[in-house]
């Protein structure tokens, strides 16, 4: 991937120049910050995706959302490519990210996870202090650690950006561990934004937090929304009526319907999506 509208870098080996996916003038509309086209993937002989094709759109909050066992969180995981770490996972069809084929052969895993970052169902912050958890991803992709003035610019932007540093900034050397849950949550998406990705995938990120917890992490991807293209799966229908512009529908491997939230919940296409919605199953 060429340098993004955000500043990241390549994605591949070669450079592309400037990268897919950007409006030339405010007339063109931006492609979308994801595109799946013929998706289909196996672990080993179990195929859990099937011809899935999605968009989505720059600098909006996406919802997957379906039953269990559907395929949401192993087409997340695609994006991104971290099923590959399995041996026995094949992916067939494309997937762009920026306009940039992420399954093509010159691509590199460590420029495209830079690009789009991962947030899990339950925090995983280092058992490292404050301060180093939010440089960690800088200094890793720098190489080492920077000047001290520049790391604390770094590290108070992304903690702000997350709207965690008037809680956590007289405490900046207490390890991350010691942290309420949505405290840790919210540390490990700033983690993230100083090798200002492109794209962040969220699955379940709330999953582990209390009712108080989830809401300000859903107060704050409304307000990463614009900034950053989002990914989220989940399967609380509320939190995903609350903070996404779209849903999409998945039902056994296969997307069953892609629309406006707001059209989605209260006019969907299909009866699978309505009765999924309503809670007749899943």
């Amino acid at each position: 991937m060429g340098t993004d509208p955000k500043g990241g870098s390549n994605i591949t080996k070669g450079d592309q120049g400037a990268p897919e996916g950007v409006p030339l003038s405010g007339s063109e509309p931006a492609s979308p910050a994801i595109r799946t086209r013929d998706l289909n993937l196996w672990y080993g002989d179990f195929q859990a995706l099937f011809d899935v094709d999605i968009d989505v759109r720059q600098g909006k909050v996406t919802s997957l959302i379906g039953p269990s066992g559907c395929g949401k969180s192993t087409l997340l995981r695609s994006i991104n490519r971290i099923n590959e770490r399995l041996g026995y996972v094949r992916t067939a069809g494309t997937i762009e990210v920026m306009g940039h084929d992420v399954l093509a052969d010159d691509v590199e895993l460590t420029p495209l996870r830079r690009a789009v970052g991962m947030v899990f169902q339950r925090p995983n912050p280092l058992p490292l202090s404050i301060r180093d958890n939010a440089l960690f991803a800088y200094r890793l992709h720098r190489g080492g650690k920077g000047p001290a003035a520049e790391e604390d610019a770094v590290m108070e932007k992304a903690l702000q950006e997350v709207l965690l540093w008037d809680q956590v900034k007289d405490r900046l050397n207490q390890r991350a561990t010691e942290l309420s849950l949505e405290e840790q949550q919210k540390l490990c998406i700033a983690r993230l934004l100083p090798v200002q990705p492109s794209v962040l995938l969220m699955d379940e990120p709330c999953s582990a937090l209390d009712p108080k917890a989830t809401h300000a992490v859903e107060e704050l991807l409304w307000k990463l929304r614009g900034e950053y293209s989002i990914l989220i799966v989940t399967h609380n229908m509320a939190q995903a009526r609350r903070a996404s512009d779209e849903c999409v529908f998945m039902l056994m491997g296969k997307v069953v319907e892609h629309s406006s939230t707001g059209d989605m919940f209260v006019t969907p296409k299909s009866q699978q999506t309505a009765d999924y919605i309503e809670g007749r199953y899943g």
